[in-house]
């Protein structure tokens, strides 16, 4: 009878090692405002009264079907009333409309208090002289994080043809690209700007 083949000894390997915490918080705020964005106003009418929240954190997804995405903190007010309503609009600011920032990116006041704005064909709001308002309904939400991302499928866009302006852009926790000496550039209306967005 032949004998039974030896067993072998698998190697000896080590414990994977632990994956990283990962930065700081702050730190990781920091690094990644080095990577400059837009600026838009996240808006829906909920229970017949108008939500908004600023929101740096929007882009195209798909070209077929149209979807496009943004991320909101689930602390935040108005996200809740958006995902309630169904359908909103993101209202893309141009680089002279930080009066909207500010009163859309701070939780003091009535955001739409003496505000134009109207109810488009799709039953959201949409700010006046905006450079681009993206009408689209929920579509998907995916956890992630202390943020939700939220898919939306589009239901139109309108582009005003004679805004030629240049688009706010949010970049080191400062509004523009320009130097800090630059009357150009300013600094973010208040410390939840520099902090984190899709909260309000």
């Amino acid at each position: 009878m032949p004998a039974e083949p030896a067993l072998s000894t698998p190697p000896h390997t080590e414990p994977a090692a632990q994956p990283a915490a990962g930065p700081d918080p702050a730190d990781f705020r920091r690094a990644m405002s080095e990577f400059a964005t837009g600026v838009t106003v996240v808006t829906a009418i909920d229970g017949g009264e108008p939500t908004g929240f600023a929101c740096q954190s929007f882009t195209s997804v798909s070209l077929e079907p149209p979807l496009v995405l943004f991320c909101a903190d689930r602390r935040g007010r108005s996200w809740p009333r958006i995902r309630a309503a169904g359908r909103f609009c993101v209202n893309v600011l141009g680089e002279d409309q930080r009066d909207l920032c500010q009163r859309f990116g701070s939780s003091r006041g009535r955001k739409f208090e003496d505000l134009d704005w109207d109810v488009s064909p799709w039953g959201t709001p949409a700010l006046r002289d905006v450079l681009l308002a993206v009408h689209a309904e929920v579509h998907d939400v995916h956890r992630a994080g202390d943020h939700d991302v939220v898919i939306g499928r589009v239901l139109a866009v309108e582009r005003p043809e004679d805004r030629l302006d240049r688009p706010m852009i949010f970049f080191r926790s400062r509004f523009g690209v320009d130097e800090p000496e630059d009357p150009g550039a300013l600094d973010a209306p208040d410390a939840w700007w520099a902090g984190q967005w899709g909260w309000m």
